[in-house]
């Protein structure tokens, strides 16, 4: 298992290469100045990461209590991430909205196409972070011979 400082790396590199890219791809997409972009980029970080804590929390508690544990199920786990991006999308989207001056409407499509970028970018980072920082242990199952 990986460590606290090895999840701290994580999440610093993970939210520093993502605005590094979001910034000037959001600007390019969206006709907006990198200004703008990175208010909009950093704030949605700031956002997902305190949106992230509570949902987990919560979602956790009201598993305990419905059905005793929080274990989850491939269903569940789907659920669980198509429940979470709803309700950052929904958190995120009247201040995109507001700080830009544009519609809700306009903001969802923004908003859902930012989201749509972390998906991929989350699973290639998570690839390459694997490959460039492996755990020991990893080693070790790729030494044994599978029988």
């Amino acid at each position: 298992m990986r460590s606290t400082r090895d999840r701290i790396r994580h999440a610093i590199l993970f939210e520093v290469v993502g605005l590094l890219l979001i910034i000037p791809l959001g600007s390019a997409v969206f006709g907006l100045h990198a200004s703008d972009m990175g208010v909009i980029g950093v704030g949605s970080a700031l956002v997902a990461t305190s949106w992230n804590y509570v949902y987990n929390l919560g979602f956790d508690r009201t598993m305990q209590r419905l059905i005793g544990h929080t274990r989850k199920s491939l269903v569940l786990r789907v659920a669980h991430a198509v429940l979470f991006e709803a309700g950052l999308l929904m958190i995120l989207m009247p201040p995109i909205a507001w700080y830009l001056g544009i519609g809700l409407v306009e903001a969802f499509f923004m908003d859902l196409a930012i989201a749509a970028f972390y998906v991929a970018y989350a699973f290639v980072f998570n690839l390459a972070y694997d490959w460039t920082f492996p755990l020991p242990s990893w080693n070790e199952i790729e030494a044994k011979p599978s029988h």
